[in-house]
């Protein structure tokens, strides 16, 4: 090993050992200098620096930002900088030297027109061939450096994503028209402008002929309300609808029982309106529970298998995946080559809320140009023999700007659940407006959103047990159901599932969202005090691992129990032996318990991440932005934190401008997937 390489390698497990990267990006380097001992350092600090933004999301490394310290990629604090900028004056200082000393490595497959002769065909990457565990893509404008995982996700889903808006599906029109009407038969607010487009309606039309259909929207938008009103479009056209094979997923279970919940209710209410026309009860029956996506795919425990696979696809003809936003590169890949090519695939989902937890913002890549429309001459015909709506001259393509990807998305415009102030500050937040957000924080007369400034932990304690002035949910409310339970003499099972169901609705009235796990202001701080002032007020016991009334998240699925990664449950005594706990949970109307004895995997959520809430939503919410969180406060955390808040939102700026600072913080994740779908 050459002495240059040798001297990074320790500087790199240095950083390593402060903390400054993870011991998996040092890995990862020391890994690469050993398949390839001539490696130069410029190979190996590029691996550490892709290691590490693989860590923060990105799916790939753009190599114009190697030329100068990648200060901004890495988000370190100054004192850090100044070593990570010392080491760069020893390595290359233009795009060309680092291309060079990528490409001569064995260990890098250089692909694309500026590749010495080894470049290979992305459907080629796609399937997975080849050996080297880098990727240097040199296909677009800037070349980017990946691991080859990534690279072959990112192909799968693009490629995936083409095949299936390649070509439309052929729909009789007229037909489509006379159930589309009957469908969405309302008439347009008295207020709505002349111009004005019904895209629910035009959701269901573009998904009729399309294998691949992107909604998205924010809250109260009706992405699950269009959905359900797609199936019963589908079920009414398809030819032989009793063979129609339908499935409903999402990334949590939590998400997957509200996308049943939602659907079921919706296809309840057309069911009374088209009777005599359509059997939607069959339709229901159908579809059976919504499922996780590891469900769905046939997870393998401890391993990244799956059941279901390109080579022995999922046994269906639709498939409606809520909250797409949360859906990582990885989980989509195996998702679209485990799908039938002629199956239909709907995404819902908001593309401006927070992207996934692991690498990628597939939804966000995807969605990109969806808010200018860009649809075609045929596209927009064909919208309105279908529908009778007419899309407005700003949202049509113009010349070159044609892309199929964009004819099979809509973005749903009107909320109608989001009106006052919580729909005002968060699309202040969405459109990085943080003079507006403030304004609408300090006209809120009517405290439905309460700011409160430079505050400390105590008040968001004293919050969770008492509630605020027109904002009375509180962890007070569903204890006090558990307090009155114990008083009473009331027995049965029917009686002990009606409390149980009155329990966990009364907890989701209100939840502490937080930015971050650590510190004060962290989630597990902020449950160690909760649970301390609950039990000073006597709500709780002062003692014990387990009690009456504690919240409780699964952190990982276990098939066997029931029980996936994000559900949040409450422990109660079980109907047959008070003595006996178990953590409960619902699913829309039906309830799991699972004795806590079997649960090992769990922890305490009185307050959860904004990351974990997503796909619920709560009457209160108390959203807590820390000082210091840097890189973890962003727009898309505060805009996500927000769109919870049913009723009610109190919002704690910790410091002085986090708030202003988080909502000018936008998100990029590194990725080449919108250059290629």
């Amino acid at each position: 090993m050459m002495p240059a390489t040798a001297d990074l390698l320790r500087r790199l497990d240095d950083w390593a050992a402060a903390g400054w990267l993870r011991r998996l990006d040092s890995a990862l380097a020391t890994f690469v200098s050993q398949l390839d001992p001539h490696a130069p350092p410029a190979l190996l600090a590029a691996v550490a620096v892709l290691g590490c933004m693989e860590g923060k999301g990105h799916t790939c490394l753009p190599l114009s930002g190697l030329v100068h310290a990648p200060t901004d990629l890495l988000g370190w604090p100054q004192a850090q900088r100044d070593e990570l900028e010392a080491l760069w004056r020893s390595l290359p200082g233009d795009p060309d030297g680092w291309l060079d000393a990528l490409r001569a490595s064995p260990v890098v497959e250089a692909t694309g027109a500026g590749s010495p002769g080894n470049s290979r065909s992305p459907d080629a990457c796609a399937q997975g061939e080849g050996v080297a565990p880098l990727v240097l893509d040199e296909t677009g404008e800037q070349p980017r450096l990946y691991l080859r995982r990534y690279w072959n996700h990112e192909r799968a889903i693009a490629a995936a994503v083409r095949l299936r808006t390649a070509q439309p599906i052929v729909v009789d029109v007229p037909r489509a028209r006379a159930w589309l009407d009957q469908l969405f038969d309302r008439a347009a607010p008295a207020d709505a402008p002349p111009d004005r487009v019904d895209w629910q309606k035009c959701a269901c039309a573009l998904a009729l002929q399309g294998r691949f259909t992107i909604i998205t929207g924010g809250p109260g938008t009706g992405k699950t309300y269009t959905a359900a009103r797609l199936l019963a479009l589908l079920f009414a056209l398809d030819p032989a609808p009793e063979r129609l094979r339908i499935a409903l997923a999402a990334p949590t279970g939590k998400a997957a029982a509200r996308l049943k919940q939602s659907i079921d209710g919706s296809l309840t209410e057309l069911a009374g309106k088209l009777a005599g026309h359509l059997n939607l009860a069959r339709l229901t029956e159908r579809m059976g529970a919504a499922r996780t996506l590891h469900a769905l795919l046939g997870a393998t425990p401890d391993s990244r298998n799956f059941r279901y696979t390109a080579r022995h696809p999922l046994d269906l003809d639709v498939l409606i995946v809520d909250e797409a936003s949360m859906v990582h590169m990885e989980m989509m890949a195996a998702l679209m080559l485990a799908l039938p090519p002629n199956a239909r695939l709907v995404l819902l989902g908001d593309k401006d809320q927070l992207s996934s937890v692991e690498a990628g913002a597939v939804l966000g890549d995807l969605c990109r140009g969806a808010v200018d429309g860009g649809y075609d001459a045929l596209t927009c015909d064909y919208l309105e023999q279908t529908t009778g709506q007419r899309i407005p001259a700003g949202l049509r393509a113009q010349g070159s700007q044609v892309t199929s990807l964009a004819q099979h998305t809509v973005m749903l415009r009107e909320s109608q659940r989001f009106g006052g102030s919580i729909g005002d500050l968060a699309r202040a937040v969405n459109d990085g407006d943080a003079m507006l957000a403030r304004k609408v924080l300090n006209s809120a007369k009517d405290l439905v959103v309460e700011l409160r400034e430079g505050q400390t932990p105590a008040a968001v304690i004293q919050l969770a047990a008492q509630g605020r002035a027109r904002a009375s949910d509180c962890y007070a409310g569903y204890l006090r159901l558990i307090k009155e339970r114990a008083a009473s003499r009331q027995t049965g099972s029917d009686a002990h599932a009606s409390w149980v169901a009155s329990v966990l609705k009364a907890f989701d009235r209100f939840r502490i969202l937080c930015a971050v796990h650590e510190g004060e202001w962290g989630t597990k701080a902020l449950n160690r005090t909760v649970r301390a002032a609950l039990a000073s007020a006597k709500l709780i016991p002062t003692s014990g691992e387990w009690y009456a009334g504690r919240p409780v998240m699964v952190l990982r699925n276990d098939r066997d129990l029931g029980v996936s990664n994000g559900d949040v449950g409450i422990v109660l005594p079980s109907a047959t032996d008070a003595s006996a706990l178990r953590a409960y949970f619902l699913d829309g109307d039906s309830q799991r318990s699972v004795a806590v004895s079997r649960l090992a995997h769990i922890e305490t959520a009185y307050a959860m991440t904004v990351h974990k809430s997503q796909g619920s939503e709560f009457a209160h919410v108390a959203l807590v932005l820390p000082p210091g969180a840097g890189e973890y406060l962003t727009r898309e955390l505060v805009y996500t934190g927000i769109t919870r808040a049913r009723t009610n939102l109190t919002l704690f700026d910790a410091g002085q401008g986090v708030l202003d600072a988080a909502i000018g913080r936008r998100t990029q994740r590194a990725s080449g997937l919108s250059d290629l779908a």
